[in-house]
């Protein structure tokens, strides 16, 4: 069961989730001037106010508001009138006081508590109150000290009691002849301004002594006091020693005691944030040394110091932790003395949440909170324009809640100002904070059309600043088109900043910003240019020059053609002036006649007006060319030897001194030495990065972990590189000491829903400072003030079990080892396990429901039925059909969390699919557990424009028609009533003509176009269609010629025409194959060898009919041994004119044309052979037989 407590911070809980951001007014010059707003203090004096009585008191009070603030004060709790006293005045547009005074009258009658009020007809704002105090020096009470008696070597006490003055004086001693006391070990001055002598020497009495107290406009000074120092023993002529302090006599030695403070404990209390001046001063002889430590634990770290000879601890910015017990021990040889001082720490109020100002829009809700702390813990007042709110009238929506001020639904009107006082005995804070309710339009800040230059892939942010209230809704677009840009590449920032994630040149055009409110719209554009990076391609190169010579050092840049590009050069970081001895061109530095002075690192810088680049290269300068011819006369630098002879000394608790000797540099100097160490005990053989040192640097201190047994090297690097380590170092074994390291991450989380586990990340190796590492856990409820628990484990986690469900509790954890305890952590809340959520939503229902959103309502569950940290309300949907008839589709359950802890809440369920049935149901999740459904819910989506067609191409090309296809959405989304075909010519990026428009059913997917024009360029765009309209396109780029020979994308070999007419040439070839094969099995032989053996005459006689003549007509050769049958006319052959027998058509020489026979060296003929024929050889006659495939062709004619 909840008690009363636990059902108040529910309420509590549930009405600040419900709180809207509030609006925070940018310092916009116009928008401050028209706003109307309260006031706000903006200057005021100090709480405790000390003025000088010789100068007029001026009291400040300013404040800021519109309309401008009026001004009254009061004076101890009493309006003060201003009017009626002549000596006070009020400057102009502001409430501060001056209060002029002549010779003669008082400033100490306006002493007393002022406050100033600061209001307009939007509130009243108040400044803290402000004691006014005159400074006062009072006079030395007149005394005349008699002359003080004491025997040397005891100690002695000269009062100060200066007269109290304000501010309390400073106070300081000196002789009456105004020389400084000197002060030491022995004589001191205390805290209280008492002069302190630990014994007295008879060198004392040579002076007098004179307190003297410094007040904040004089120094008054009290009578001097004279010493006289009794001797116990006289002086011995011939044991006396004048350098000695009591000149060779014996004086009594004696055992430490406390001069200040008395006894052997005090006490002292201390504010937080002050400081603590603890003081122990001690009589004895020899002169007491003073030492200081604090029980249970170690003097503040970086807070306390030592001064007045260790007699004086002061510790600075006093915390809570700096209470304890502080012991002083004075010690001399003849024993030791302790004082035990308690100090304990109070606290003024202090902020930890401070109220501040609140600005909203009508109808929004909000809060103001003010918590402070203290010791002991303060009181929280909250006022209303400066009068208690529970005194004032009620105000509707309105709710004070503890430290909290809630306001729900807040109209015009309800703007004030809040006080909110916190105090106890030792301090006040009073803090102003204004609730306004304002509405105003939306409106642009930033400079209107910018233009912003940026670099290609790089991340970009375009600012569009802008102010509204209520706050506006912003949204960006690219070029005045398409729907707003966020997701993708795009981010759009709460501030109404765009980032572009990776700017690319498409990404150049304007872009608008536009905020809407209910009040109204503004908008706002930048131009973005996006240009080429800025980059050094040809660095300069480490060189070696001789002396005397010439150095070239390149830097060639590629920029952006349409930015100014600049050039610098610059060596060791010092601009480079140029000379005759130093020329800069386009692409490089010349460096002529080098000298010594010039050798260093030079840089080229390259910049543009939006980025830079910048590239580095050494000189190194050689006295003279090498003497041998197989060494370069510039050598280039190496890595550097490893650093020698490695040696520790100075060893301390925590540090050791390393010294090295450096190795050889190799012509680049040594920039830098890394000290690297081993361990033994944890990761033996692992050498880790210490620390590193400039190059200039060959003996350091060291700073080490305690209980570690180390070994060292060293490594030296250069522009080229690392050296080899060195060689290790003699081992160096620091000793033990606690833990100093608080363990990190520290967390507690319940694994169960009865148990807590608490968990921190263990200390590392070496962080344990000591042997037996353990931690010391601790845990309480928060919500009450039992006492801590506390574990000891060698683990580092710890599980609490039989705890109640999700309840909050503080933890904190340190470590400990063999030599004691480290710091504890800081308080962090933890919580118990989380059990299964025992309440459903109820009444889910939905509303709006569009093709592809749904409004979502339901009644949200108890919080403590949760049993854990709400998470969320998590919505599961499934998509249980299509409304279109016969489409398959997934059932797959999806989930949308949301969170909301409002009274009556609501959300959108976006991306669903038109036209289908969905189911749904809701539960309610903490972090590890979801509990019961919630009833389930049936509703159909609306129509929708179909999804693209799946695919849209063109299967074939003519020259002036297209076959296109596609096939039907994957998505519906509703009724298919058809397809959408717009086409249209294109010259290059512009549109040539207006677009033309094809219908078609539902049930085409393919259609040849025929297309107006040739020799052009299409664009075609394809959408399906439903009764809500057409949905998303699908484009293709089209291009057509009059040329068959440059048809794009036609396949020749599928073309009719091409395939017969490869048929025809394939059939004829088969025909003179086959006539050729049928003329040669025929048979038939050409005598032409015996004719071609024949010489001929010089000049060959044709006949008539064009044809070789041999000389004695038909010669046989007497060695001829062919046979009569080479000698017979072949038939169709023709006997000659002398009666001779003519050779058949196929001789060689009817083969020739025009007579002009062409014959190799042997003679044989090399012509290209030729028919000729008479119409009277041809007729009745057949044809001879063919030798080749050319003359079958021939034969075929």
């Amino acid at each position: 069961m909840w008690g009363q407590g636990g059902v108040s911070a529910l309420v509590v809980s549930l009405l600040l989730s419900t709180c809207t951001v509030a609006i925070e007014v940018p310092q916009d010059p116009k928008i401050l001037q028209e706003m109307m707003q309260p006031p706000t203090i903006v200057k005021q004096s100090v709480k405790n106010y000390i003025v000088d009585p010789r100068d007029n008191i001026l009291i400040e009070c300013e404040a800021k508001g519109n309309p401008q603030p009026d001004f009254s004060w009061r004076r101890n709790g009493k309006f003060f009138n201003i009017g009626k006293d002549p000596r006070v005045s009020m400057r102009k547009r502001s409430g501060t006081l001056e209060i002029s005074f002549r010779s003669g009258e008082r400033p100490e009658d306006y002493e007393g508590e002022y406050q100033c009020f600061a209001n307009n007809n939007l509130g009243v704002a108040l400044s803290h109150k402000i004691q006014l105090h005159v400074s006062k020096a009072p006079l030395w009470p007149k005394e005349q000290p008699k002359p003080v008696s004491v025997t040397e070597g005891s100690p002695l006490v000269l009062p100060c009691n200066p007269p109290p003055g304000l501010p309390p004086p400073t106070t300081f001693w000196m002789s009456s002849t105004m020389t400084s006391i000197e002060q030491d070990q022995r004589v001191s001055m205390g805290l209280s301004g008492d002069l302190y002598f630990s014994h007295v020497l008879s060198r004392d009495a040579q002076t007098d002594y004179s307190c003297n107290a410094r007040f904040l406009f004089t120094i008054q000074q009290k009578n001097p006091f004279t010493l006289r120092v009794h001797t116990t023993e006289g002086y011995n002529e011939t044991s006396y020693n004048i350098s000695a302090p009591s000149g060779g006599r014996a004086i009594p030695e004696s055992t430490p005691s406390f001069l200040s403070p008395l006894g052997t404990e005090s006490s002292k209390t201390v504010l937080r944030d002050q400081q603590l001046l603890l003081e122990c001063i001690a009589a004895g002889r020899p002169t007491p040394t003073i030492s200081w430590f604090k029980k249970g634990g170690e003097l503040p770290e970086n807070k306390a110091t030592l001064e007045n000879f260790n007699k004086t601890l002061r510790v600075s910015g006093v915390s809570e932790e700096d209470a304890g017990e502080y012991v002083c021990m004075a010690t001399n040889r003849l024993g030791s003395i302790r004082h035990a001082i308690s100090v304990q720490v109070k606290a003024a109020p202090y902020w930890l949440d401070k109220p501040t100002n609140l600005v909203l829009a009508p109808d929004e809700n909000g809060r103001l909170v003010c918590r402070a702390n203290g010791n002991p813990k303060p009181t929280i007042q909250w006022l209303v324009n400066g009068l208690p709110l529970n005194s004032s009238l009620p105000s509707h929506g309105r709710q004070l809640l503890g430290d909290t001020i809630l306001f729900r639904s807040v109209q015009m009107g309800s703007s004030a100002v809040y006080q909110c006082n916190a105090s106890n005995q030792h301090g006040y804070l009073l803090a102003n904070a204004f609730l306004n309710v304002l509405d105003m339009p939306p409106r642009m800040l930033g400079p209107k059309n910018q233009v912003i230059k940026v670099i290609v892939n790089n991340r970009t942010f375009l600012d569009c600043p802008f102010f509204g209230s209520p706050l506006p809704e912003l949204r960006w677009f690219k070029n005045g088109q398409g729907s707003g840009l966020d997701g993708g590449h795009y981010r759009v920032y709460i501030n109404g900043t765009l980032e572009i994630k990776r700017t690319r040149a498409e990404d150049e055009g304007t872009y608008t910003c536009v905020a809407n409110s209910i009040l109204g719209t503004a908008e706002n554009q930048v131009q973005l240019q996006v240009k080429e990076p800025t980059r050094i391609v040809r660095a300069p190169e480490h060189q070696s020059a001789v002396r005397g010579s010439t150095v070239r050092l390149d830097c060639k840049v590629k920029a952006d053609p349409s930015l100014a590009l600049s050039v610098s050069w610059s060596k060791d970081d010092a601009p480079l002036h140029l000379g005759w001895r130093f020329r800069k061109d386009e692409d490089s530095l010349t460096i002529s006649d080098v000298q010594e002075g010039d050798e260093g690192t030079y840089t080229c810088t390259a910049w543009t007006s939006i980025d830079r680049d910048e590239a580095s290269g050494r000189v190194t300068v050689l006295e003279q060319a090498s003497l041998h011819p197989s060494v370069s006369s510039a050598l280039p630098p190496e890595r550097p030897d490893a650093p020698t002879d490695l040696e520790l000394s100075d060893p301390a608790a925590r540090s050791v001194r390393l010294t090295w000797i450096p190795g050889n540099d190799h012509r680049s100097p040594i920039t830098e030495f890394l000290v690297q160490f081993e361990e033994d005990q944890w990761e033996p053989g692992v050498w880790r990065d210490l620390s590193s040192y400039p190059g200039d640097h060959n003996s350091v201190i060291l700073q080490l972990s305690p209980f570690i047994n180390y070994h060292f090297r060293v490594i030296a690097i250069n522009g080229v590189g690392r050296s080899e380590p060195s060689l290790p170092s003699l081992p160096y074994k620091t000793s033990g000491a606690a833990p100093d390291v608080i363990p990190r991450g520290l967390r507690g989380w319940g694994s169960s829903k009865d148990n807590m586990e608490i968990s921190w990340e263990p200390l590392s190796d070496l962080e344990r400072n000591g042997p037996d590492l353990h931690y010391s856990v601790w845990w309480r409820r928060s919500d009450s003030s039992d006492d801590w628990t506390n574990v000891t484990t060698e683990a580092s986690r710890y599980v609490v079990t039989n705890t109640p469900t999700y309840i909050p509790y503080d933890v904190k954890v340190q470590a400990l080892n063999r030599f004691g305890h480290g710091p504890e952590s800081n308080v962090v809340v933890g919580y118990s396990g989380e059990d299964v959520p025992d309440s459903p939503p109820t009444n889910l229902r939905v509303s709006k429901v569009d093709s592809t959103r749904v409004h979502l309502h339901w009644t949200p569950v108890d919080m403590s039925s949760v049993h854990g940290h709400f998470k969320e309300y998590k919505l599961y949907f499934w998509r249980e059909s299509s409304l279109v008839p016969g489409l398959a589709v997934s059932q797959e359950k999806l989930t949308k969390g949301f969170y909301s802890t409002a009274a009556e809440p609501s959300a959108v369920l976006l991306d669903l699919v038109p036209f289908s049935h969905y189911h749904m149901y809701m539960v309610v999740a903490n972090s590890r557990y979801e509990g019961p459904p919630s009833n389930t819910v049936r509703f159909s989506t609306k129509e929708g424009v179909p999804d693209a067609p799946q695919y849209f191409r063109v299967k074939r090309k003519g020259l002036d028609t297209l076959l296109l296809e596609w096939d039907k959405p994957e998505e519906p989304n509703g009724i298919l009533i058809g397809y959408q075909l717009k086409y249209q010519a294109v010259n290059g990026s512009s549109r040539g003509g207006r677009p033309l428009l094809e219908t078609f059913l539902p049930n085409v997917t393919d259609f040849t176009l025929r297309l107006p024009e040739r020799a052009a360029r299409y664009k075609l765009y394809l959408s399906a269609r439903t009764q809500v309209g057409s949905g998303e396109v699908l484009a293709e780029d089209v291009a057509l010629f009059t040329n068959e020979a440059y048809m794009d994308q036609v396949d020749i070999a599928t073309q009719g025409w091409f395939i017969g007419l490869m048929c025809a040439m394939a059939l004829l070839i088969l025909i003179l194959l086959i006539v050729c094969f049928i003329k040669r099995s025929r048979g038939g032989k050409y005598p032409v060898r015996d004719k071609k053996d024949l010489p001929l005459d010089p000049v060959d006689q044709k006949d008539q009919d064009g044809s070789f003549d041999y000389q004695n007509g038909h010669i046989r050769n007497e060695n001829d041994n062919s046979s009569d049958e080479d000698n017979k006319p072949l038939q169709g052959s023709q006997t000659s004119l002398d009666g001779n027998v003519k050779e058949s058509d196929d001789s060689l020489v009817d083969y020739n044309e025009g007579g002009d026979g062409q014959f190799n060296e042997d003679g044989s003929f090399i012509g290209q052979y030729t028919v000729r024929k008479d119409k009277d050889e041809t007729e009745g006659n057949e044809s001879s037989e063919a030798t080749s495939p050319v003359n079958a062709i021939y034969s075929l004619a």
